[in-house]
């Protein structure tokens, strides 16, 4: 279908956060359960900044991750959707949804292991300029601004 090749950039980002979902919970539920200072029978909700200070960095940077995935990614989703919609999702945007993506997991994999933060940094604002140009092609088809002929290079219509 014309304009779809962007869903599979956001589909393969939605597995990712799956997979550090999964990731999260595989060290954080034995971590909890080997700290003394966490009854996990008799837990009742708590915040992030509880285990921070009772769970080790390297655990928590995976559930940090997690949270992360939910926040920027969310415009990412929203953008691929409306150029998929629009018929505008294939060529140029969807390369850039496949840079996002990979910067994202990038971003993911620096976190959860080494934690640099000028490294995490610089992947985030690199992903932040890739998703600022994916919304302005789409800011660019949705309110018709002309494309001055490069209908090829912002996807089809």
């Amino acid at each position: 279908m014309i304009g779809m090749s962007i869903l599979q950039p956001l589909v393969a980002l939605m597995i990712w956060t799956m997979i550090m979902w999964a990731w999260m919970y595989a060290t954080r539920i034995p971590a909890m359960h080997a700290n003394r200072d966490i009854d996990t029978r008799h837990l009742r909700g708590g915040k992030d900044l509880d285990f921070d200070r009772l769970l080790p960095d390297r655990v928590q940077w995976k559930a940090h991750n997690y949270n992360h995935l939910h926040e920027q990614p969310t415009v990412f989703y929203a953008v691929g959707i409306v150029l998929a919609i629009i018929g505008a999702g294939d060529g140029i945007p969807a390369l850039l949804a496949w840079i996002y993506t990979g910067l994202r997991i990038i971003h993911t994999l620096v976190q959860v292991t080494a934690n640099r933060v000028m490294v995490r940094f610089v992947l985030f604002a690199m992903s932040s300029l890739v998703l600022i140009a994916l919304i302005g092609i789409a800011a660019a088809r949705v309110f018709g601004v002309e494309t001055g002929g490069s209908e090829n290079l912002l996807g089809s219509v």
